[in-house]
This record gives structure tokens, C-alpha cells and sequence, in this order.
């Protein structure tokens, strides 16, 4: 496939204009311009790129790409080093942040509620142009602590439970990856329980004074599968080779 026709394909089907990130959303490193075998992964690391190099990537599709706003701009050191490796063997590198997270089907917080079962409501906020947390139901109601269960096989790790009190989960939001600072939308949405990624300090108080309980499931974790379905269906759509590369990160 064309590099150019696969941008724009991804470009649109992400609706990459609806949002403002942190980077660039789209096609941030430019390779050769014929596609055949994609790789992706959650994040652009050497690990994966390396990978990537021996599986005889075209192209790398991840969720954390580079070049984010607020990091020096200067290439040396561990950013010349992952560029290098893609420029050396003309390797394109695709980015999709915030678009990947908000996609209604293939993206990181669509794929996380099919695999927890969770019956999908809406988005969280409404007022969020880019609605990329959501609001659902479980298909009935349990306790954190068998819900927490149910989310370390899924997962495959153990996530952090912050109770709030013995009230059973049924009305929950999530949002994958960093998204903890969201729970304030959470609570004004009325839900028993917040999932996220990642915890802070000020997480805790939060959950425990205002009553809802916080699962913290690791921001990798909840972030590998938004990627792989999106290489999935590019992969369907176009006869594409696809290799999805999950290197493991505990946090």
C-alpha cells in the first residue's frame, strides 16, 4: 500500500482533527513510500523498534509516538539513537494519541470495555469535545474487590484498588492510560467506580472522600489493545502483514 493513501486513511478514520494533544497525531517519521508490513506497539521504544527492524517493518503504528510537547527539541542521546534506527532502515513511524483513545470501536478505552464486558453509555463528559473517557454499566453488579479480580486475568496484572466503602460496582467510567486526573468528571457523572491507568497521591484522598472507588490497572496495560485492533483492521481492510509487539512495561 501507498504510504501517502495509508495516512490519509488512518488521518480520517481517527478523525485526527477533532483533537488537540500533546503531539503530533499522523505519520512523524517518513519512510519508504511502499507498505507492506506494519508493526505496533504501545509505545515507540528501541525495544520495539528493534523488533520492528527484525520483522521487516514498513512501517510502526504505536499510541506513543514522539516529538510531545514540552520536551527539548535537540536529537541526541536516547531520541537520536530510536530515530537513527528508523532513518537507517527507512521505516516510517505513525502516532495516534488522543484519537486512538477516543475511536468508538478500535480504540483503547472501546477495545478495554469489550474485553471487561462493560456495556458502553456515552462519554463521560459531555462538555469534552473530545470525549476520550466513557461511561457504562457492568452486565451485573459486583464487588471492587471481584471486579479487581476480573480485571487482574483480563489484564494479566494485579491493579490497585482504592475502596470507597462497601457499595457494590455497577455504574462505572474509565479511561485508559494517565487519566487519572479525570475522576473529578467521573464523580459529577455519578458512578460507583473510576478505572484508569495510573494513581497519584491526591487519587486517593479523592476516591475515599467523595465515596467512589478507584482502580489503577496500569497504563500499558490498559493501553495494548486499542493499537493491536487498529493493526488488525488495517491488516484486514488492505491484505497487510501485521505484527503486534507487546514489550512489557509493569507501570
Amino acid at each position: 500500500m501507498n504510504l501517502y493513501a495509508l495516512e490519509t486513511h488512518l488521518n480520517q478514520l481517527l478523525n485526527i482533527d477533532k483533537f488537540r494533544d500533546y503531539a503530533p497525531n499522523g505519520l512523524q517519521i517518513e519512510g519508504r513510500a511502499q507498505v507492506q508490513t506494519i508493526v505496533t506497539g504501545v509505545t515507540a521504544s528501541q525495544q520495539l523498534l528493534d523488533a520492528a527492524v527484525e520483522h521487516g517493518a514498513d512501517a510502526v503504528l504505536v499510541h506513543h509516538g514522539y516529538f510531545w510537547k514540552g520536551e527539548s527539541p535537540v536529537i541526541r542521546g536516547m531520541k537520536k539513537r530510536r530515530i537513527a534506527t528508523l532513518l537507517q532502515h527507512d521505516i516510517s513511524l505513525f502516532g495516534y494519541h488522543l484519537p486512538l483513545d477516543a475511536h468508538p470501536e478500535l480504540g483503547n478505552n472501546a477495545q478495554l470495555a469489550r474485553l471487561l464486558g462493560i456495556q458502553i453509555g456515552g462519554v463521560m463528559d459531555e462538555r469534552e469535545l473530545q470525549g476520550v473517557g466513557n461511561i457504562g454499566c457492568l452486565p451485573e453488579a459486583q464487588s471492587l474487590q471481584a471486579f479487581g479480580q476480573q480485571v487482574a486475568k483480563v489484564l494479566g496484572r494485579e491493579p490497585l484498588l482504592i475502596s470507597a466503602g462497601d457499595k457494590p460496582v455497577s455504574k462505572i467510567a474509565w479511561c485508559t492510560g494517565g487519566g487519572q486526573g479525570y475522576i473529578q468528571q467521573a464523580f459529577e457523572a455519578g458512578v460507583d467506580a473510576y478505572l484508569s491507568g495510573e494513581i497519584s497521591e491526591h487519587t486517593v484522598h479523592f476516591a475515599r472522600e467523595n465515596g467512589i472507588h478507584y482502580i489503577a490497572a496500569g497504563h500499558h496495560a490498559t493501553e495494548r489493545y486499542g493499537i493491536r485492533a487498529l493493526g488488525d483492521y488495517l491488516a484486514a481492510t488492505f491484505d497487510l502483514k501485521h505484527v503486534f509487539l507487546d514489550c512489557d512495561n509493569p507501570v
